[in-house]
């Protein structure tokens, strides 16, 4: 990920109170949000408590204040927190996002009553101050998320899951509404599938960077052999896997000045996430495979799809947003014998290793290997992807209805033997049929972002919501599928 992503998620804090509501929740609210984030370990800005009559947004002079300190803050706020620990000031609160002219994510909470607490003195009435705050988010088209609860209690287990599911969410936001995608080299000739609109992505605020594989390519040939820099990349591809001895030193040395040239060149062109050329010109015209220059960078945080799949790419990116975590891109690509919810995902070899989760073996592409001289295609790193639960992602430009869609949903990966070389993902997915069927129809591609973990209720809420794409969520039951949209075709 570029720098400017890599900053900690920082959060503006909002309780709003009404004034004729007991003023100790506001106060109580105040210390245990700021608690929860501090256990989470997410920075936050909130006005000192004396700023504003019990620490709370109850007033249009509060909603002033407070917005002014979060204009000033506005390229470090990633998100906004508003707690009801009364029924609110709908007007203060409306009036405090519309000054302050954030567009970043909003999470909504409004705490509890207790049964035995509801005399004129104790009670609380957030339960039916969510929905006035809601109706004035809804006429003014100020998107929010909600908690999972109706009500909840700040300092409860509930809510620290959902605070921790809404830095996810901002964390895809922020870093898709301004990426910037590399795509490194012309596509792939055979591989329409992998079309995609720079224009629709630049309406969601994504810019595609380009350069020709040649240049790329001169770059690295201009490196000397006993560089320093080479010297470098040399040990870390030693140290990143086990390299068979019948590989020769020349193409290791070739390996390293390729990913050290893409390495600068995401560098000078800051790219978050990028889609290279893979196959055949670079074998042909300079002698090395790719795979491992896009492991190697997919483990960094700065996710690399193979055949100039810009929109794997955007979707690589995303999941390792939600996940701070290495992702990778598969292909949806074989069943498994007679099991309806079990496929085998493959790729020729770009996995980062942590997504494998074992040290991988760095050898030739074995595919391509068949076709091209073997000795001009090492670079493949190689490995059975180990047992676990993983997230799914898919985002596609549709030049048709306009749009950029995506499907995300959650499977495992399994234990299940499958002797095929290369990157190898044995995938259970509840329903896949189902999933498979919704892919084909609408035109999505045969490749998909993967990453260790559950994300997909944050990926669906920030794509979804903040970023305006239809979004289908595909979920155990059939019941419970959400965020799809007319868009999408069942």
């Amino acid at each position: 990920m570029a720098r400017r992503n890599l900053r900690p998620i920082t959060l503006g804090l909002v309780v709003g109170s009404r004034e004729f509501f007991n003023p100790a929740p506001a106060l109580e609210t105040r210390r245990q949000l700021t608690a929860q984030l501090e256990r989470l370990g997410v920075g936050y800005s909130i006005l000192p408590v004396e700023a504003t009559k019990n620490g709370a947004v109850q007033s249009r002079d509060d909603a002033r204040r407070y917005a002014a300190q979060f204009r000033e803050e506005r390229d470090t706020i990633d998100g906004l927190v508003i707690c009801l620990p009364n029924f609110g000031d709908e007007i203060a609160i409306m009036e405090l996002i519309t000054e302050a002219k954030l567009t970043v994510p909003i999470l909504l909470q409004a705490s509890n009553d207790e049964i035995d607490k509801v005399d004129v003195k104790s009670r609380r009435d957030a339960f039916c101050g969510k929905f006035s705050v809601a109706n004035n988010f809804y006429q003014y088209g100020v998107p929010f998320t909600d908690t999972t609860s109706h009500t909840c209690d700040v300092d409860g287990a509930e809510f620290a899951a959902d605070l921790a599911r809404f830095v996810a969410v901002c964390r895809v936001a922020r870093g898709l509404k301004n990426a910037r995608i590399g795509a490194i080299g012309a596509r792939t000739s055979p591989f329409q599938t992998m079309r995609f609109s720079e224009k629709l992505l630049q309406a969601s605020g994504l810019t595609v960077v380009t350069v020709d594989l040649s240049e790329i390519i001169f770059a690295a040939e201009a490196l000397k052999d006993d560089a320093p820099e080479v010297k470098a990349k040399l040990a870390e591809i030693g140290a990143y896997g086990r390299i068979p001895s019948h590989i020769k030193p020349d193409a290791v040395l070739k390996q390293a000045k390729w990913t050290l040239a893409v390495d600068r060149w995401i560098e000078d062109n800051d790219c978050d996430a990028s889609a290279i050329q893979c196959w055949s010109s670079l074998q042909n015209n300079f002698g090395c495979a790719t795979c491992l220059t896009m492991s190697m960078m997919g483990e960094k945080l700065a996710p690399s799809a193979c055949e100039v799949d810009v929109m794997g790419a955007v979707s690589m990116y995303a999941l390792a947003l939600a996940a701070n975590a290495p992702s990778a891109i598969l292909d949806w690509n074989n069943n498994y014998g007679r099991e309806a919810d079990k496929c085998v995902c493959t790729h020729c070899g770009n996995y980062p290793k942590s997504f494998i989760g074992q040290t991988p073996e760095i050898s030739e592409l074995d595919v391509l290997g068949t076709v091209l001289p073997k000795e001009r295609c090492f670079g493949a790193v190689k490995g059975k992807v180990k047992a676990g639960p993983m997230t799914y992602f898919r985002a596609s430009t549709d030049d048709r209805l306009g749009v950029v869609k995506t499907y995300v949903g959650e499977g495992e990966f399994t234990d299940d033997p499958f002797a095929m070389d290369g990157g190898i993902a044995v995938t259970k997915v509840a329903r896949l049929r189902r999933l498979l069927g919704l892919v084909a129809r609408n035109g999505f591609e045969h490749h998909v972002a993967m990453v260790r973990g559950q994300w997909a209720a944050a990926v669906a809420e920030a794509t979804g919501r903040y970023l305006g794409w239809p979004t289908y969520f595909h979920r155990a039951e059939p019941d419970t599928d959400g965020f799809a949209s007319p868009v999408f075709r069942s």
